[in-house]
């Protein structure tokens, strides 16, 4: 595999499993140093990074200290991937809808119709709605605040992954997660523009369904479900997700910039 990453240095956010963690390794595999920054830090250092941090992206103190023992550790930063993100939270009305799709799929398959209506919005209390968008958008934009504070420092150029979905284009999910995913993408775009004169990039990808640990949640009718729409019949592996990634993080991507690279299987066509 080529080094086309060596010499410089990036940080990963919710590095710790799924895609993140298979990002850190693709990412180091190309010659990167690369910091996992994750809340759960021994899921950070699980990843194998050569630097691991305890990081609240929803908190910006926590986002900015860890950006800067990062900076400290390398000696320069180069990349930023803002992968990490939720799909639920407290008092967000997942309960209430999974409890709901349940009932609803057993009446189909006992009756072959159902009345019962899948509800989760007019059970999503204002908290519930808040701990996704606080980590999914508010956390995307600390970090690219702070890896942009330190690029302009140093006056160095460097490079942007926002982790979007899917779901911010075809609307499948939960409000609070696809309307975190699809600002996700808003923000790419405006800071594409602000911070091009400086030589960073900012680029979105936006993944369909991938087999990682957030899947275990979701009932197996849903996941069948979500297969079977996809034309390559199969979720993505997070190091196919990854590899997208490495390449947004290279040269060989150095005239891209404010784009989204759609990894789903054509599940859905931005």
């Amino acid at each position: 595999m080529s080094l086309r990453l060596a010499g410089r240095a990036a940080f990963v956010t919710g590095a710790g499993r799924g895609i993140g963690a298979a990002i850190v390794k693709r990412l180091m595999a190309d010659g990167a140093k690369v910091a996992a920054l994750d809340l759960n830090l021994a899921d950070a250092q699980a990843s194998g990074a050569d630097l691991a941090l305890a990081c609240n992206v929803a908190d910006s103190a926590s986002v900015a200290a860890a950006v800067k023992a990062a900076r400290e550790a390398f000696g320069r930063l180069d990349i930023a991937v803002n992968n990490a993100g939720v799909g639920r939270a407290a008092n967000d009305g997942s309960d209430e809808f999974y409890g709901a799709m349940a009932q609803r799929n057993a009446q189909l398959a006992e009756q072959g119709k159902s009345d019962v209506i899948v509800d989760q919005l007019i059970h999503m209390q204002d908290d519930g709605w808040a701990g996704v968008m606080a980590v999914n958008l508010n956390g995307t934009f600390y970090t690219c605040r702070e890896f942009a504070r330190v690029l302009a420092d140093d006056g160095n150029p460097g490079t942007i992954i926002n982790v979007s979905s899917t779901s911010a284009q075809s609307g499948e999910g939960s409000a609070h997660y696809c309307a975190s995913k699809a600002a996700v993408i808003g923000l790419t775009r405006q800071l594409a523009r602000e911070l091009a004169p400086r030589k960073i990039r900012v680029n979105a990808i936006a993944p369909g369904p991938t087999n990682t640990p957030v899947m275990q949640g979701i009932p197996d009718e849903w996941i069948a479900s979500m297969e079977a729409a996809i034309p390559l019949g199969r979720m993505a592996d997070p190091a196919e997700i990854a590899a997208s990634v490495a390449f947004l993080a290279s040269d060989d991507a150095s005239y891209v910039n404010g784009s989204v690279l759609v990894a789903n299987g054509a599940s859905y066509y931005f």
